[in-house]
Order: C-alpha cells, then structure tokens, then sequence
C-alpha cells in the first residue's frame, strides 16, 4: 500500500493538465492583446480552459487532503495528476459544468474522485477533506478579482478585464453551490460527520439526487434572482461591477451579437 505514497507517476503532473493550461495562457494572452481576429471567441476559449483548470485543481485540493488525512489510495487512482480524465465521473466533473456555463453563467459544481472514507479517522478531517474544494474556488476567485480589490486595473485591456470578472463569477458561484449542505454537495460532507448515524442512514439515498434539486431550485424565479443577488454582492465586494460580469459573459457568448453598450465600455 506505501507504493501509493512512493510511486512519482502517481503525483506527476498529467500532460492533458499541461495542455489546458497551454491553451489557458495562450488564449489569456491573445485576449489581452487583441491577437484574435474575434475576441469572444478568445475569451470563450480563455475562460473555459481556465474553469476546467479550477475544476481540476478543485478536485486535486480534495485528493491531496484525502492522503494528508490517511487515504494513501487516491495516488493509485491517478487523482494526484491533475488529469481530469482519471475522475470518477469525468462527464459530471467537466463536461455538465462546461455546459451550464455556457447555457446559464453558473459555475455548477462537478464531481468527483472517490475517496476511501474508512481509511480516516476523525471528523474534523473527514470534513476538512470536503472543504478543501470549493475553498479552492474562493481562492481562485480572490486571484481573479486581485486587480479589481488591488485597484490594479490601470493599462488591463477591456476584453481582459470583463473576461477575468466573468471567470470570478463563475468561482464564486461554483463556492457558494459547493458549500450548500445539500447531499451530494460538498456543503453536506462538512456537515455529515457530526451527524448521527441514524440521520446519516435517512438522508444517503437522496444524494445522487441533490445536485439536480439544486438545478431544478435554480430554475424557479425568485430563488435564482435571491441567488445571484447574492453573487453580485460578493463580487461588488471584491470591486467587480455588473457591468463588467455582464460584458464577460456577453463576449463569452461570441456566437452572439455583443450588446453595443459592452463593446463602446471595451
């Protein structure tokens, strides 16, 4: 079992993580220099590779708490890679998210690599293992809106700029989603170790289906608007404007027409 811990194929770090990160910078650069003859389709291809590398590395913080907290298995199971395609759902970790994103700006959580839950001992571990993902989306979103809190925005292009605030929205929505105690959601693993054993047993065969109620929530009026009410709160917090999440997702959409207020803003 020590071969989990010892074995560097296990932790190096995937070619397929590389690329998304080559075309991450690539397109993040062709987005702040106006290279791309259509700038939503740079910021499309920016953003998208820049959320599925959160997502990755959001699955990541859960696995390498696993195995600081005694579940040496995740190594094995290639988690340690940062290579999406070793995920136990690699449609519901990347590919639904993508989606949503482009369907509806929400950053949806994905999930999941399966950690052996009988190898750790203690509920503060168990729920720290379950936190370790969406904090790393609050960390993702205070890197993104740095230049905005920093004051920082002087010579950042407008494509940039509006790109970065859209990127924000989705990690915050993506933490604040996480953190629901949903089951299935990471929220309900923080909580689930306090729980009795009898609550436990009651509510473990809705959680396959806590996503989708989350998703089904989110399509009623009130509750999406008290919802992203929320979200913009935390992003006015952190400097981003609605203004600049609108003309993120405006030139994210490229396929559309962009609305003429964004591109006189740009």
């Amino acid at each position: 079992m020590t071969t989990a811990l010892t074995r560097r194929s296990d932790r190096r770090i995937s070619p397929v993580f590389v690329g998304i990160l080559a075309v991450t910078a690539v397109t993040g650069w062709a987005t702040w220099t106006g290279f791309a003859a259509q700038p939503g389709l740079a910021v499309f291809l920016f953003v998208t590779a820049a959320w599925i590398v959160s997502l990755c590395l959001h699955e990541y913080a859960h696995a390498r708490t696993a195995l600081h907290s005694g579940d040496i298995s995740v190594g094995a199971k290639g988690y340690l890679t940062l290579n999406p395609l070793k995920y136990t759902h690699a449609l519901l970790s990347i590919v639904l998210p993508v989606i949503f994103v482009i369907m509806g700006g929400i950053g949806l959580p994905g999930g999941a690599v399966f950690i052996e839950r009988g190898r750790i001992r203690g509920r503060w571990r168990h729920s720290l293992i379950s936190a370790a993902g969406p904090l790393t989306n609050v960390l993702f979103a205070v890197v993104c809106t740095a230049p905005f809190w920093l004051d920082a925005l002087d010579g950042v292009p407008g494509d940039f700029r509006f790109a970065l605030a859209f990127l924000a929205l989705l990690q915050v929505t993506a933490a604040i989603l996480n953190f629901l105690p949903v089951p299935g959601l990471d929220g309900y693993g923080v909580v689930e170790p306090w729980l009795s054993q009898n609550i436990r047993r009651q509510v473990e065969p809705f959680a396959p289906f806590g996503l989708l109620f989350v998703f089904a929530l989110l399509w009623v009026p009130s509750v999406n608007g008290a919802f992203f009410d929320m979200v913009d709160a935390v992003l006015r917090g952190l400097g981003i404007s609605d203004l600049d999440t609108y003309c993120g997702y405006d030139l994210f959409r490229f396929w559309q027409d962009t609305n003429e207020f964004c591109s006189i803003s740009r």
